[in-house]
């Protein structure tokens, strides 16, 4: 009976291997090989002769100030959509289901179109002659001019990633036990105590989960400056996209591209010790 089992262990074993074969070819030709190529690139001249330089220019000021100024605008883009995907997602687990699987719906609907779409339908609103200031202009109201600022940029990642927070937030308060709510009730705290020290930190590892796919996406995003910044605004994602298309300089693109790539690592690295921590406290 033993061997039985231990033949069909076995069997399972190699049945599992078989089913992750196309995802471990696919991690393995999309993933893994091209960040090879970036780390010979960036560490290598154009005739191949090793080197550090690559590594050291993004540390320059042209390339650190575009760093910078990538960094402050997902951090604000990530405050924002933190500020607004809680209440949200709170309203959602308390409603029924039907109206629950509308909201979302409504939610999720716009990321089924083109992001390069919905990003140029945002220039056709926000430009100087675009449909709000004609709007406006109509209701005898002052127009707005923020098309190619910062703030047209943060407003484009925050249309663009709200649903990433909006969603794992949901989720972590969906999983809270509702006898936990109510025995915080029982024992005589408010509904403010019971939020702020109870649901709060329950769903930290959702937040957690949304701080990483809406600060990520938003410090490496090109179309979104691009378009909305009139090509004038140059994020760190704008300055390797140069680099690679129109300066031909894969070698300074790649090494761009390697010191960024660290730096979300360290992140994620972050991000997941306190979401463990978390989970450590709670247990």
């Amino acid at each position: 009976m033993l061997q039985a089992q231990r033949i069909m262990n076995k069997f399972k074993l190699k049945r599992n291997d078989i089913l992750a074969l196309p995802y471990t070819i696919w991690m393995i030709g999309f993933i893994v090989i091209p960040l090879l190529f970036i780390g010979y690139f960036a560490l290598t001249t154009r005739d191949g002769a090793f080197t550090l330089n690559n590594v050291i220019a993004f540390f320059e000021p042209v390339h650190l100030k575009s760093f910078l100024r990538a960094l402050k605008l997902s951090f604000i883009s990530t405050i924002i959509c933190i500020l607004l995907a809680y209440p949200v997602a709170l309203i959602l687990s308390e409603k029924k289901t039907g109206s629950k699987a509308f909201i979302i719906y409504i939610f999720v609907l716009p990321m089924w179109m083109n992001a390069l779409l919905r990003i140029f339908a945002w220039l056709t609103l926000l430009e100087r002659k675009g449909v709000i200031n004609i709007i406006l202009t109509y209701l005898k109201l002052p127009n707005i001019n923020i098309i190619n600022t910062n703030y047209a940029i943060i407003l484009g990642m925050v249309y663009s990633f709200l649903p990433f927070m909006i969603l794992p937030i949901y989720n972590s308060l969906m999983k809270i036990d509702d006898n936990t709510i109510n025995a915080s009730y029982d024992l005589g705290a408010t509904k403010l105590q019971t939020l702020f020290k109870v649901i709060l930190p329950l769903s930290i590892p959702g937040m957690v989960s949304g701080i990483t796919m809406v600060f990520i996406p938003a410090l490496t995003t090109i179309i979104i400056s691009y378009i909305l910044g009139g090509g004038e605004i140059f994020l760190i994602g704008d300055v390797i996209d140069q680099e690679f298309l129109f300066a031909s300089n894969w070698n300074l693109g790649s090494g761009l591209s390697l010191v960024l790539i660290i730096f979300i690592l360290i992140v994620m690295a972050i991000t997941n010790r306190w979401t463990e921590g978390d989970e450590i406290i709670r247990q």
